[in-house]
């Protein structure tokens, strides 16, 4: 049974602890490091393949990709089920779908990287540094600015789940007032913490020095912060999204910074990725990483250790079970 592995972009998959996970099974793993935009592309390289496993929503499988493919049985995406495999057409062809759990440390933790890179200006002081230049982050003086420690400022967490939890308490560490804006599940979530909740958007948005977002994407969020919510934020502060690109507006941010406000941006998460990246980087207000928020050793084998054990029962369910249909409880 071959096993295929899309978008594993450092070729790390095949070198994981979890692939002891199918050990001794009659399985051929393959990984395949190139993205695969072309759908027609997509098909061919996945002809052979019985068992399809997603890193995240990387890849979408389309209607189309899936009928397409004749030996396909099993789809198994890392971490939650997102809006990136067509559920329905699974069913139809009879194709199982399981997917594995969230893991909010290393998001949250890359949230406070780029917090604190942004704010004290870390990488153009280093890119400087490397070409000579000491404490310098500009090529011209009088651009020069100084970056800024977190004691003593306004936080503002909008949606207060796991991820937004554990950016909070580290704000908190570090002496920073936090304030929070979401749903009711926020407003609870926000007084059993003992932060203070600010129903009003634009009241919120109005008072922070660094703003975080870690709202679901959904019908309901998809491009709900436009150009009136960032012109409420100020000139000095930043905005920091490691959540979904869809949360904001199409082009929204990009004439926010235009207008200085708010005053800068980090950013790990972009739409049409990798492709969609492009129109901000190189941005002098701008601090670009490359949907690094799941990307660490620890959530890749858990991640995977998931989807393997997963491809494991599946395949232990099949041997078992002569003439069982795929999809079939």
């Amino acid at each position: 049974m071959r096993v295929t592995v899309l978008d594993d972009y450092q070729g790390v998959v095949p070198r994981l602890n979890a692939t002891r996970e199918l050990a001794d099974m009659p399985i051929s793993l393959h990984t395949l490091t190139e993205r695969l935009a072309d759908e027609d592309g997509l098909i061919a390289a996945l002809q052979d393949t019985d068992c399809l496993v997603l890193i995240r929503e990387r890849t979408r499988i389309t209607a189309r990709v899936v009928e397409a493919l004749p030996r396909l049985k099993l789809i198994v995406q890392t971490g939650r089920l997102s809006g990136c495999i067509d559920l329905d057409a699974c069913s139809r062809r009879g194709v199982e779908v399981r997917d594995g759990s969230g893991n909010p440390v290393a998001p949250a933790e890359l949230t406070w990287a780029l917090i604190l890179a942004a704010s004290r200006r870390l990488l153009p002081y280093a890119r400087h540094l490397s070409q000579g230049q000491w404490q310098r982050s500009s090529a011209q003086i009088e651009d020069e600015r100084l970056g800024r420690a977190m004691h003593g400022r306004t936080l503002g967490v909008w949606s207060l789940g796991k991820i937004g939890s554990r950016v909070a308490a580290i704000g908190r560490a570090f002496g920073m007032r936090v304030l929070v804006h979401g749903r009711e599940q926020s407003r609870e979530a926000a007084a059993s913490a003992g932060y203070e909740f600010i129903a009003a958007r634009s009241e919120f948005l109005a008072q922070l020095d660094v703003l975080t977002l870690h709202l679901r994407l959904g019908p309901d969020t998809r491009h709900l912060i436009g150009a009136d919510d960032l012109a409420a934020m100020r000139p000095d502060a930043l905005l920091v999204n490691t959540s979904r690109a869809e949360l904001l507006a199409p082009g929204a941010l990009l004439d926010a910074l235009a207008r200085g406000r708010p005053g800068a941006a980090a950013l790990d998460v972009f739409e049409d990725e990798p492709d969609g990246a492009a129109p901000y980087l190189n941005h002098p207000a701008i601090l670009c990483t490359p949907h690094l928020g799941f990307v660490d050793q620890d959530t890749y084998e858990a991640y995977f250790r998931e989807a393997f054990a997963h491809v494991r029962r599946f395949v232990e369910g099949a041997q078992g079970a002569p003439g069982r249909e795929a999809g079939a409880a």
